[in-house]
């Protein structure tokens, strides 16, 4: 077995359950609200809002008509931090391990704009010199937490007839070509943690590729 493998198996010992079923268990009790996700500003204002200078932190993600986010880091420390402020995605730096963007929020925040989101929409990353990556939402999945209360919970597909672990699960949104992956919960029968979305998008470049095959 290669170091590379090891070290991927040690990673989702050690926190890939916490991170896509843990980390959500939040009371939303706490918030933080930062504003009115109806007044959307135009992306050079957005632009200009998230810069800081550093070409290699990623700062904000912006989706005409959808949303607007500033974006924060996850502490060293703290893999399962999810930001408790409305009007702010976190990134899921398990996902830049294997070159991609999660984009986490919970689902009476800001994760509420991400069921927005649809096949076909051009999402921009903005990084802290004011470069922008181009992709395209792709795809969008759903899954129902079979044990909603459980880190070691299997999920189901909403669409079509599949059961995940967790640990396959993360590899299904989070392996792969460079894409970025919107994560959040879904709220049903009173739960929050019913289950969950991912929005998947590629690079705009290769897009057209996938419409055209």
């Amino acid at each position: 077995m290669t170091l590379k493998n090891r070290n991927i198996q040690n990673i989702f010992k050690i926190s890939v359950l916490l991170v896509v079923i843990a980390s959500f268990l939040f009371r939303p009790a706490s918030v933080l609200a930062m504003g009115d996700h109806s007044l959307l500003p135009s992306f050079t204002e957005f632009s200009r809002s998230v810069q800081n200078g550093d070409a290699n932190t990623l700062r904000g993600v912006y989706v005409s008509g959808v949303l607007a986010l500033p974006v924060v880091q996850q502490p060293s420390s703290n893999a399962g931090y999810v930001s408790v402020y409305d009007n702010e995605a976190t990134e899921f730096q398990m996902a830049s391990q294997f070159g991609n963007v999660g984009l986490l929020a919970h689902n009476y925040l800001s994760g509420r704009s991400f069921s927005q989101l649809a096949v076909g929409q051009e999402v921009r990353l903005v990084y802290g010199d004011g470069s922008v990556e181009y992709f395209v939402v792709s795809e969008i999945l759903r899954y129902q937490a079979l044990q909603s209360a459980s880190v070691y919970s299997s999920f189901r597909n909403l669409e079509r007839n599949e059961v995940l672990s967790a640990e396959n699960m993360f590899k299904r949104v989070y392996f792969g070509d460079r894409h970025v992956t919107f994560q959040t919960c879904i709220e049903a029968e009173g739960n929050l943690n019913w289950g969950r979305l991912f929005v998947v998008t590629v690079p705009k470049s290769d897009f057209a590729g996938l419409v055209t095959n």
